[in-house]
């Protein structure tokens, strides 16, 4: 979607205080784009002259029914934006989940049902609130003006966009030139997110790179209702534990923000050391020039080792406490020299002899019998330290200590 009528020079009404260009600034830190800068800015000013606090939207449909790190990132600078005085209004979109988002698709995404998506949201505000201020939050779900809507109001709405514009976004233009079908129901999601905006006047909307279509097209409507246009705010996607791909559930290469403190410290201290820095922008509440200092002790000479522990330290006090933080680096530094942290999980299991792959899924040491048994094929399986390299063993009853990888371990009572 083309920008150029955008007016980037708009006249900024209100004085242009130091708060303004410290909120100017806020808003800017680690993210990929701004649009319009000029405008916001003059939103910031006349919020400031006027004592009247921004609405900031930012919409997450419950795809599944946790929050990783990832997800954080526009969450951080919802808080940093809520900490200025401005009200944060997280959206939760039971509506747009069963239509299901096509960013970044090169197939139609399988719709949810209500009862998958009524468990999933469940989860996320109780999460997102380890974030945000939970008291000046306000939460709504998009099927308050979505449902209502009905037939004829869906076929109005769809009235105001053209389908050459649709097509302006990449992942449908290469599916239609590649002869890949587009399901008419998806050019429906970034039209209902769109309205959104207009629901709720928002005049900043936030979200991931690859939503940048969505929240133009949420702009672009503000201004078909006759209401200010909101501005748009993308972050970085944040890059997953392997390094190459955005963080995702289905990569497995996520850190879950209601994961076990030693979980979560082992999997940030697993990082490289470049990626370091990305987390420490986009995740840590600390001041750019102390990061910049940071990265320039480590060319001078010191150990990045000492920084990824206080990143990591940093984000588990977050999301569990300080107390937690400390015994999860204690159990990191006790696993590098091979030993076994002090408070691994007791389980009890019914059901011997029973295989190794369906021992470690009910065990919760792996999500599906498959990967477990691709851990056995990588020799990231150990029983009471000895490595299983036996795809097909079936393992007696007993008490013994499973460990998989470097940081997950049980203690497994079999009957």
């Amino acid at each position: 979607m083309s920008l150029a009528n955008e007016n980037k020079t708009e006249q900024v009404k209100y004085p242009i205080t130091d708060r303004v260009l410290e909120a100017m600034e806020v808003s800017k830190r680690g993210c990929d784009e701004l649009l319009v800068e000029a405008e916001w800015l003059g939103k910031l000013a006349r919020s400031e002259a006027t004592k009247t606090p921004l609405r900031v939207k930012l919409g997450l449909d419950p795809t599944a029914p946790d929050i990783h790190l990832g997800h954080t990132v526009v969450l951080n600078k919802m808080r940093q934006l809520q900490d200025l005085g401005h009200t944060v209004i997280f959206l939760i979109g039971d509506f747009t989940s069963m239509i299901g988002d096509p960013s970044g698709r090169n197939a139609t995404r399988p719709p949810l049902t209500k009862e998958e998506i009524a468990v999933n949201a469940q989860t996320y505000y109780q999460q997102a609130s380890l974030v945000l201020d939970s008291s000046k939050t306000e939460v709504r779900y998009n099927s308050e003006w979505c449902d209502p809507l009905g037939a004829r109001g869906i076929i109005q709405l769809a009235a105001k966009y053209t389908v050459a514009r649709m097509l302006e976004r990449d992942d449908f233009t290469k599916r239609y030139k590649g002869g890949i079908p587009i399901s008419v129901h998806e050019f429906l999601y970034p039209l209902m997110q769109g309205y959104d905006s207009v629901a709720l006047k928002s005049d900043l909307e936030l979200g991931g790179t690859d939503q940048k279509f969505n929240l133009l097209v949420g702009r672009e409507l503000q201004k078909e209702y006759s209401q200010e246009a909101q501005c748009i705010l993308t972050m970085p996607l944040l890059v997953g534990t392997d390094g190459v791909d955005k963080m995702s559930k289905s990569k497995n290469n996520y850190i879950g923000i209601s994961e076990a403190s030693s979980e979560m410290f082992g999997k940030l201290m697993s990082i490289s050391d470049e990626l370091m820095w990305s987390y420490f922008t986009l995740l840590s509440f600390k001041p750019l020039a102390e990061i910049a200092k940071m990265k320039q002790e480590v060319l001078s000479g010191r150990n990045p080792r000492d920084f990824k522990v206080a990143l990591a330290q940093e984000i588990v006090s977050r999301f569990h406490d300080a107390g937690a933080s400390e015994k999860a680096l204690e159990d990191f530094n006790h696993r590098a020299k091979g030993g076994i942290p002090d408070d691994i999980p007791e389980i009890t299991l019914m059901g011997a002899p029973i295989g190794i792959g369906q021992l470690l899924k009910q065990a919760n040491l792996a999500s599906s019998s498959s990967e477990a048994l691709r851990n056995v094929e990588q020799g990231g399986v150990k029983i009471d330290g000895a490595t299983v390299s036996d795809k097909a063993l079936k393992v007696e009853a007993g008490t013994f200590v499973v460990q998989v990888g470097k940081r997950k371990f049980a203690k497994i009572t079999l009957s």
